[in-house]
Formats: structure tokens, sequence, C-alpha cells
């Protein structure tokens, strides 16, 4: 009955663990794509790019494909505006799967979009991403984007 009791609980402390690295590896993800919003669609830091994609990365952007280069041209035209807005991001993440080395997420992107401390504009996406786990962790390889469209 002891070995029993022992073999069960060493079963329950291994499912435990699986469940906890499967959470903080799902944190992992979800924080790779407010990270990467923040540093990179709010702040333009393209230094950061290396950071959150990989070499290879593409975006589809409302029916528009953007690679690296699209994006880094979009980031070199945001920071010439003597007076840009300011975007925060806030996610609300409706799935998030991991298997191996490879991840898939579902969320809803908002940015509010402000000019000398007003709101502008507010937008609204639903988005997927894939991820891939390397050497130096979790990168985007491809994100895909729709904008929702507000309801009057």
């Amino acid at each position: 009955m002891k070995k029993l009791i022992l073999f069960t609980l060493f079963l329950s402390l291994i499912c435990l663990s699986a469940f906890s690295q499967t959470q903080n590896e799902e944190k992992q993800i979800q924080d790779l794509i407010q990270n990467s919003f923040d540093d990179l669609f709010s702040s333009f830091q393209s230094e950061k790019l290396k950071d959150y994609y990989t070499g290879d990365f593409i975006l589809l952007e409302q029916g528009e494909v953007w690679d690296i280069p699209t994006i880094l041209n979009y980031f070199d035209r945001a920071k010439q505006n003597p007076n840009p807005p300011t975007r925060v991001n806030r996610f609300e993440f409706i799935e998030t799967k991991i298997e191996d080395n490879r991840a898939w997420i579902a969320y809803h992107n908002f940015a509010t979009i402000s000019l000398n401390g007003e709101v502008v504009r507010e937008i609204r996406w639903l988005e997927s991403a894939t991820a891939v786990k390397g050497p130096e962790g979790w990168r985007l390889d491809m994100l895909h984007s729709t904008r929702v469209e507000k309801e009057e």
C-alpha cells in the first residue's frame, strides 16, 4: 500500500511539473506578442526585430504580405514623423497551443492611438501567430492580422 501511495504521489508531481512548464511557456508566448508590439509597433525599435522575429518572418496584414524589409521601411517612415502619435496595445488571448518547439496563438489586439494626450483612434484586430523555439528562446515566424471594424 505504501508503494502505491508513493507511486501515485510521484506521478502527480510529474503531471504537476509538466502542467506548470506548459503554463510558463504559454505565458512566454503571450509576453512575446505583447512585448513585440510594444517595442516594435509602438516604439519602432527596429534593433529589437531579432529579439522577436525569425529571419524569415512574414506578417499577413489586411491582404498584404510584409517581410522584414517592408517592416523596417515602415519603421523608418514612422520615425520621421516630428510629432508621432502614441500607441498603447492591449491583448485578449483566445488560445495558446504549444507542441515541442512550435507554438500557435490566437488573440484580439486592441490599439489606442493618441496624439498630444488625446485619443484619436482605436483599432482592433483578430490575429493569429506562430512561433518557433530556438537557442535564444521563442521567436515569431508568422503573424496573420485581420482588422475588425467597429460595430455601429
